[in-house]
């Protein structure tokens, strides 16, 4: 090949290796919206916000947290199917989202139509009851429940969420026959139950200060260890039950997000996730930073789609069941 063509090409190979950092440096230019599922006031809300100060201040940009709840957690999922694929809407991915096509008829892909930046942490769960409830611990909690088969009413954050689904799985083990009753966030649900429009509540610690203040009694929590704020709580595991719940989530964006953009989202949510203002406000949740890269994200996406569908259809939640 002639010198005077070599240039030319020379010229296009350098132009094409440069345009990826070239979009990563001019992203962002105006501000970014992180919608979230759950409502204002709660541990998600809370905690994201701190996540999203943090990293819009890396980027430059601020983060705009815009709370879209109801439908079991995957309405912000939903909203990146429709928002233009330029890192300007990302959106909370909770758990849910990957038992959504085994529930509901979808015209999209959980996994395949989501672009995966990064998991940021889980939640801590647990079940509670008023303090002046006649249910004392989770063997009486079992024995009305038997006793008064679809009598003994609970609530959760919403159909199909971890709390639900736990719940279920957990009374079918123990053989029980419980009334589910959904709401669309922890401050409505705590409201219902203080209020004594139900008997129980499983949701994450946000029900903490209740319990501090002496309003609700902690029956059992759902991690792999007790937490240090409830010790006198076991675990689901050691009611013999067999049952771990952390439910991670993190950050997606629309499917056809630029590479170069989906690499500057995750650097910034990643140093902000690192942050003490982030990490104080999970622990005032018994939450912990709980990082997976975009590649660990999306291969955990594809596992979890797996998992959950075996979960839905075991407890009979599936479509046509």
């Amino acid at each position: 090949m002639q010198r005077r063509h070599l240039i030319p090409l020379a010229i296009a190979l350098l132009a094409g290796a440069t345009a990826a950092p070239a979009l990563a440096q001019a992203f962002p230019n105006k501000p970014i919206k992180l919608v979230i599922a759950f409502p204002a006031g709660g541990p998600t809300d809370i905690t994201m916000r701190a996540l999203a100060d943090n990293a819009g201040k890396v980027l430059g940009q601020p983060v705009i947290v815009e709370n879209k709840p109801g439908a079991g957690g995957t309405l912000p999922a939903q909203a990146l199917q429709t928002s233009p694929a330029d890192g300007y809407t990302i959106a909370q991915i909770p758990l849910g989202v990957f038992r959504l096509p085994y529930t509901t008829k979808l015209t999209w892909d959980p996994v395949k139509d989501i672009h995966y930046v990064l998991n940021v942490t889980g939640y801590a769960f647990g079940l509670v009851v008023p303090s002046d409830s006649p249910i004392k611990s989770w063997t009486h909690f079992v024995g009305y429940a038997k006793a008064n088969p679809g009598k003994l009413t609970y609530g959760s954050t919403g159909t199909m969420t971890s709390p639900h689904l736990t719940m279920e799985q957990a009374a079918q083990k123990a053989g029980l026959q419980l009334t589910h009753v959904p709401y669309k966030g922890s401050a409505d649900l705590m409201q219902a139950l203080l209020g004594g429009h139900i008997m129980a509540a499983a949701d994450s610690t946000g029900f903490a200060p209740h319990v501090e203040s002496g309003k609700l009694r902690v029956l059992n929590t759902w991690g792999d260890k007790r937490l240090d704020k409830f010790p006198d709580a076991p675990t689901l595991k050691e009611l013999g039950l067999d049952i771990v719940q952390n439910s991670p989530f993190g950050i997606g964006a629309p499917r056809d997000t630029p590479p170069a953009v989906v690499k500057r989202l995750h650097d910034a949510f990643k140093t902000a996730m690192e942050q003490p203002s982030y990490v104080d406000a999970l622990k005032r949740y018994d939450m912990v930073p709980m990082y997976m890269s975009s590649a660990q994200y999306r291969k955990f996406a594809q596992d979890t789609f797996t998992r959950e569908k075996a979960l839905v259809e075991k407890l009979g939640l599936a479509k046509g069941s």
